[in-house]
């Protein structure tokens, strides 16, 4: 139950963010902006939005993945101190799962 907050939370401090972000911007510089791309009007909030997204839940769903490995590498190698080496490449596996997400929330903007 507690998970579901603060994703709820979560969800809602981006939303936020989105929504003052496209409010920043000022009236002047997205009337440029609407005049010079092809993208139809509205639009660009919604790619906040999903840069926002991407990151965010990449990096929850990385740091849950390494919490899951590191606590089962301690327990590993408490039995066997061998193993320490062995785990190291999965917890950098769960890490890039954030930088994936980075990447796709650049190609978004930028796109």
């Amino acid at each position: 139950m507690r998970c579901k907050r603060m994703l709820c939370v979560l969800i809602l401090c981006l939303l936020a963010v989105a929504v003052f972000a496209q409010g920043a911007e000022g009236q002047e510089v997205e009337a440029e902006a609407e005049a010079s791309s092809p993208a139809p009007a509205g639009t660009s909030i919604w790619r906040y939005f999903a840069a926002a997204l991407a990151v965010g839940i990449s990096c929850i769903a990385g740091g849950i993945a390494v919490g899951q490995i590191g606590s089962a590498a301690m327990g590993a190698m408490s039995e066997n101190a061998d193993l320490s080496g062995k785990a190291l490449p999965y917890a950098g596996l769960a890490e890039g799962i954030c930088l994936w997400g980075f990447l796709v929330a650049l190609l978004i903007l930028i796109l």
